[in-house]
């Protein structure tokens, strides 16, 4: 059924994209990573508001939109204060899957049996690597709200594609709950990717507007207000607003609810998770916008508590991934050229079928790990033995620091040659890869294939022509041996030989963020004794509670958050 539309709201976004996602320097907006203030002497002092409202939302994005428009059916007035250029997220250009059952509509119609009870207990599991870590009140919260989350959907406009729901065994769920959500439209200004993400948050974007929501597009929070810096309500937030970063501050009467998307595009916030993470390594789909952190930084500066850490120290599926794209920079997302920020992603990537065809390096031109392993759908484990692999690319390198032996981080490069090229059926050019950007190379010799890598920016240090060519060497030996000697590749058939050679960037890509502020049942801010900070709430990526992947979490961690703000009682 085609959806009607606002065509006043279309032209107003269509215009927009057009004009500042079209120029470079206004893209720049959108692209850059939005770095929060630091060095800088806490602010204490409350400041003047601007304005006044019931509840604010940071965030227009799976978590954001539901908490608004929750908030706002039961009765609160309500703004959305968002960074970038445009709504939704990392939502928009996700593939749109909610994992939200418990008995709904949809279940119902497929004689699928489920209860509130099943989905706490499959997000509980203590035989799974997404699961065991979870923080069971938040999941015993989510699990009984599950049923009017997904109704609440279908009430606000979302469309789901036909036919049964499905599971993720990778990912902890046993019951059949996934359902996808249907792309929004064919136009790549208002989907960004054309993915079924798009259908979740401009569905949900048009009812917010309709029933009276404001979104603030180009603010960028700059400090959650607190009655003192350690203690008493949160007030408010400051922002800045547009291409001037003129500061606007908009006081809550009731409460703010952060939704920021996360920390895995903040390289010190991440780093305090796992110390690995240094700024090689991509968060996808940073062409559209990047999970700042913002919430957690902001809210550890008043005193607030991270949470459920162990849910990214577990490695599991969906936190750090084998690169799925390679030779652009972004190894998450397949970034389609229709797309109006394709400009800044780069390239599409393209894909290997069978990893016979190349070997894997290091930065300095060594291999490290059997490159046939592979994120396994359907994992009973989680998807644990890419992870094994994963660890090696970040550590296998080993240089001479100031101290002594020092291990270093990626770049991982695939190298492959012309026959590889023919046998994956590729396309080793642009837009398929990036050139430009040095994430894609190809020389007539090996030798020459390693200076050239060396040119990347996140080459920490000059990989060796002599020992990539070494490497190369040694692999052919085994493919006429028959046998992988150093790291088992099962009977190695391919020798690296014929020119030209190449190399793409296939570093381990960042997805899900799944740790963040420790949140109790109602989604409220934990300081670090244990204590809800009043008036602060989060949901989302940037809540520490549990795994959950795709949209489900999102939705149904604002869902929480906004029926408990709206229910505050408040200050004049």
């Amino acid at each position: 059924m085609k959806k009607k539309k606002d065509t006043k709201a279309d032209v107003t976004r269509r215009d927009f994209i057009t004009t500042v996602v079209g120029s470079t320097a206004a893209a720049g907006l959108a692209m850059q990573p939005l770095q929060a203030a630091s060095g800088q002497a806490l602010e204490t002092a409350i400041p003047k508001w601007d304005r006044v409202v019931d509840v604010i939302v940071v965030g227009a994005g799976a978590a954001g939109l539901p908490a608004a428009i929750r908030a706002r059916d039961r009765g609160a007035s309500v703004v959305i204060v968002e960074a970038n250029v445009d709504i939704g997220g990392h939502a928009m250009i996700s593939g749109g899957e909610v994992a939200l059952g418990g008995g709904t509509s949809l279940q119902k119609k497929f004689e699928i049996a489920d209860s509130a009870d099943q989905v706490y207990l499959e997000q509980t599991r203590p035989d799974h690597a997404t699961t065991r870590y979870a923080d069971r009140k938040v999941v015993r919260a989510f699990a009984n709200i599950n049923v009017e989350a997904f109704e609440f959907l279908i009430e606000n406009g979302v469309q789901f594609n036909p036919g049964r729901p499905t599971n993720k065994i990778e990912d902890g769920s046993v019951s059949r709950r996934l359902q996808t959500v249907k792309p929004w439209s064919t136009d790549y200004r208002e989907t960004i990717n054309g993915s079924g993400g798009s259908g979740l948050v401009r569905a949900l974007e048009k009812s917010a507007r309709a029933k009276g929501v404001e979104i603030l597009l180009q603010h960028k929070m700059t400090r959650i207000v607190r009655e003192t810096l350690r203690s008493g309500r949160v007030l408010g937030i400051t922002a800045t607003a547009g291409k001037d970063n003129k500061s606007v501050n908009i006081r809550a009467r009731k409460g703010v609810i952060t939704c920021t998307g996360g920390s895995s595009s903040n390289v010190f916030i991440r780093t305090i998770f796992d110390p690995r993470l240094t700024d090689e390594y991509q968060a996808g789909g940073e062409a559209w916008t990047h999970q700042t952190g913002d919430a957690e930084l902001f809210g550890m500066a008043i005193g607030a508590s991270l949470g459920a850490t162990a849910n990214t120290r577990t490695e599991a599926l969906v936190a750090l991934n084998k690169a799925r794209w390679i030779g652009c920079r972004d190894g998450y997302v397949n970034w389609n050229p229709k797309s109006p920020v394709f400009a800044q992603a780069g390239a599409s990537g393209i894909s290997i079928s069978d990893y016979q065809n190349t070997i894997l390096v290091n930065l300095l031109g060594q291999r490290f790990y059997n490159e046939m392993v592979e994120r396994k759908r359907g994992a009973p484990d989680g998807g644990r033995p890419v992870f094994d692999y994963v660890a090696a690319a970040m550590s296998s390198a080993v240089v001479n620091g100031p101290d002594g032996a020092e291990r270093i981080g990626g770049p991982i490069w695939a190298i492959f040659d012309a026959d590889a090229v023919t046998r994956e059926k590729i396309d080793p050019t642009p837009p398929f890869v990036d050139i430009a950007g040095g994430y894609f190379f190809t020389a007539d010799t090996v030798a020459e294939l390693a200076a050239r890598i060396s040119k990347n920016r996140h080459q920490k240090v000059a990989m060796s022509p002599a020992t990539l060519q070494e490497t190369v060497s040694r692999y052919n030996a085994f493919v006429d041996g028959g046998k992988d000697a150093d790291f088992g590749k099962p009977t190695p058939r391919y020798k690296i030989q014929t020119p030209p050679f190449y190399a793409a960037w296939a570093t381990p890509i960042l997805h899900d963020c799944l740790a963040g502020l420790r949140i109790n049942e109602h989604g409220q801010v934990l300081d670090v004794f244990g204590k809800v900070i009043p008036g602060f709430y989060c949901a989302g990526e940037s809540a520490g509670a549990f795994a959950l992947h795709g949209l489900g979490r999102c939705i149904g961690t604002g869902y929480i958050a906004g029926t408990h703000a709206a229910a505050e009682k408040g200050t004049s």
